[in-house]
């Protein structure tokens, strides 16, 4: 059984930790295993980053065990409109993160472990942090049918995915990170990975999809618990170092300086939607109106998370062209975002002739273009 200890009682942690790369001692040494009792993706990722920036890794290894509540995460150059239902997200409560390595999109939640192997760049190599995984997985349970693909993926009896990389090359560090499925709500998964959006042109990196299954489904009696055990002791067995998981909180300023800034960006708008790279979207919807049924056409170019160039295309009959081009004016340079255009179209609407047939069309139409977002 791995032992685990609290960070406030680990001073040689601590003072690993606590002192930047500039100065770091070099006498310590060795492997370091560290499990976060946060379940937010936005400070576990910072925790990423606060390593690969902080922490001098020529004479040491970490392995960094981490668990998220209900959140998407994409890769660095990656698309969400593309990649997810953003709206079924906002109705779940379910966080969108952007992290820095590349790599496709991946569901979180308490039933997905999440592992990230810190190394130099010289000693990176995530087939060998994989193997480690599957031969931690057969100590556990030798009936499993596990083994690495050479796209990096673990596979469960040859045809699921139970477990997707992705990973960061700095100049002098570098780190890996994997998941692993135990027991994640694959009905949730499925539905948030599944883009509604339709007429989106990007050149964003997509998600290869794969069918996945979860490691409780094979064997009922497997937790995360015992996964991370097993993954930790075979990872000190390999590295030679002491059975024991180090457990961090990832909001403690005192242990890592500068930590809380990194979360903060990590959850700005700018970051999560407006590092998307430039994409288009052409596309139409019908709007349904008393007994008629209207043709709307919508193209609008969007760069940074802004609309840069917008035109919707409706009988001049059914709006007047003033107040559409009203909207299409105040739409370019906002946030290809649903409050930001409710928002916009609420306060044009104040200054629109007081008709009701007026408003109610107005209102249909916007309506309809919040969808699109």
């Amino acid at each position: 059984m791995v032992l685990q200890s609290s960070l406030k009682n680990c001073l040689h942690l601590s003072c690993i930790l606590r002192t930047p790369k500039a100065g770091f001692r070099s006498t310590t040494s060795g492997g370091l295993i560290i499990q976060s009792v946060s379940n937010d993706v936005y400070q576990n990722l910072a925790v990423e980053d606060w390593i690969h920036d902080h922490m001098n890794l020529e004479n040491r290894q970490v392995l960094f065990l981490w668990r998220n509540s209900p959140a998407v995460v994409i890769g660095r150059h990656q698309n969400p409109w593309q990649e997810c239902n953003l709206r079924l997200m906002r109705q779940k409560n379910i966080k969108l993160a952007r992290r820095r390595s590349g790599g496709g999109t991946v569901y979180h939640d308490l039933g997905n472990i999440n592992l990230t192997f810190f190394t130099t760049r010289k000693k990176y190599e995530r087939m060998e942090n994989l193997k480690l995984i599957v031969k931690a997985l057969k100590a556990l349970r030798p009936q499993l049918d596990v083994h690495v693909t050479d796209r990096y993926d673990i596979l469960l009896d040859r045809q699921y995915k139970i477990s997707g990389t992705a990973a960061k090359l700095g100049r002098a560090t570098a780190y890996h990170h994997c998941t692993l499925l135990c027991n994640a709500d694959k009905f949730v998964l499925s539905s948030v990975l599944k883009s509604p959006y339709k007429g989106l042109k990007s050149n964003a990196t997509p998600s290869v999809p794969a069918s996945v299954r979860n490691l409780f489904e094979e064997d009922p009696s497997l937790t995360c618990e015992m996964l991370l055990d097993a993954i930790a002791e075979e990872y000190a067995t390999q590295h030679q170092i002491d059975h024991r998981i180090t457990l961090i909180n990832p909001a403690d300023e005192t242990v890592f300086p500068g930590i809380s800034k990194k979360t903060k960006e990590l959850q700005t708008w700018e970051w999560v939607y407006g590092k998307t790279p430039k994409f288009s979207v052409s596309t139409c919807f019908n709007m349904v109106y008393k007994d008629s049924v209207l043709d709307v056409k919508v193209d609008m170019d969007v760069k940074h998370g802004r609309i840069e160039d917008c035109n919707i295309d409706l009988p001049e009959q059914w709006l007047p062209p003033a107040l559409c081009s009203e909207l299409v004016k105040s739409l370019t340079g906002s946030r290809f975002s649903p409050d930001e255009t409710s928002t916009l179209a609420a306060t044009l609407l104040r200054v629109c002739p007081h008709d009701d047939e007026l408003h109610s069309r107005w209102n249909l139409l916007c309506e309809n273009m919040v969808t699109l977002m």
